[in-house]
């Protein structure tokens, strides 16, 4: 602005240099002001984040060894680590044809189907949890349970609290990771012969590895730290349905404190190891990755031969055409 002043103003260039160099050293100025705020904000988001850490592990530390020996600590890991596991592979199952029809059909009522999704999404998992006993206690429930198949204050009622609290999740990011699938690539895969599930297994699975690989990682996660669908729906029965938030919640209802610390430090180097895991596994998925399978390559050499085919057709006719207009022009 000083500069376009300078030059209307009939200045010299050598003044309207000047000041367009400090209008250009001003809008600097803005800048780190602006960079210099955001450093504040997110020092402070990190050592109020931070600081939750060094409490578990300042408190835990010191009979960290303790809890690793307690059978009902270990009983509760091991509680934690069966039930997010078969939650998890469950979660996946149901969640990849799941989101394949929300993103890539036109399904009945779809659009109620993905408000119902966002709505169990944003539910308190409590009231998920208390959703489930109203349904497992019903004569449902109770016929279930005459069959054997007990879920209120089972372990079987920790992997379905896990499941309907993971579940949504699961799907939400699924989609997200279809949706960013290139369509060209289905397409071309699909004018080649190709049947939605060979596009699906061929093209879609491929291009979201890292995101499934996130998907698997977070939801299990989610599983292992799940506790309020679990209270309500199974409690938490020493030495029965005990997870881990579960034997945290107990030792501080107990006055335990040290053991609940601890038995937090063990979650949180879980937490640690799952977020290793997940970077080692999910690498960069290069073109390479989605490569012609057997049928694939058969479409591929189909297409070719037909495209040769109709390329000879075109020569042929041209060269007709060439013969006839010379014929023409001789006559």
């Amino acid at each position: 602005m000083e500069a376009q002043k300078a030059a209307a103003s009939g200045a010299s260039p050598a003044a309207a240099a000047r000041a367009k160099k400090g209008s250009r050293k001003h809008r600097g100025r803005k800048r780190d002001w602006f960079s210099g705020v955001s450093v504040a904000v997110a020092t402070a988001v990190l050592l109020f984040v931070g600081s939750a850490i060094v409490a578990i592990v300042a408190g835990g530390i010191a009979h960290f060894g303790e809890a690793v020996t307690s059978a009902e600590v270990l009983f509760s890991l091991r509680m934690s680590v069966i039930t997010s596991s078969i939650s998890t592979v469950l979660c996946l199952v149901l969640a990849l044809p799941t989101a394949y029809a929300l993103s890539r059909t036109s399904m009945p009522f779809k659009r109620v189907a993905e408000v119902l999704m966002e709505l169990t999404l944003s539910l308190p998992y409590i009231l998920l949890g208390f959703a489930l006993l109203l349904i497992f206690s019903s004569p449902f429930g109770k016929a279930l349970k005459e069959a054997g198949f007990a879920v209120v204050f089972e372990p079987t009622g920790i992997v379905f609290a896990q499941l309907i609290v993971n579940l949504p999740f699961a799907v939400r990011m699924v989609r997200t990771a279809f949706a960013d699938v290139s369509s060209r690539m289905e397409f071309v895969a699909k004018t080649l012969g190709a049947s939605p599930g060979d596009v699906f297994r061929t093209i879609i699975l491929p291009q979201c590895r890292n995101a499934l690989i996130s998907t698997f990682v977070l939801t299990w996660a989610r599983g292992m730290g799940e506790f309020g669908a679990t209270l309500m729906l199974v409690g938490v029965t020493r030495m029965k349905t005990e997870t881990l938030p579960g034997s945290i919640y107990l030792s501080i209802s107990t006055g335990n404190n040290e053991t609940a610390m601890a038995t937090a430090m063990i979650m949180l180097l879980l937490s640690a190891a799952t977020l290793v895991v997940a970077n080692v596994l999910n690498c960069p998925v290069g073109a390479s990755r989605v490569g012609p399978s057997r049928r694939t390559s058969q479409w591929r050499a189909k297409r070719a031969t037909c495209l040769g085919a109709d390329s000879v057709e075109r020569a042929g006719g041209a060269g007709v055409a060439e013969k006839e207009a010379d014929g023409g022009r001789k006559r």
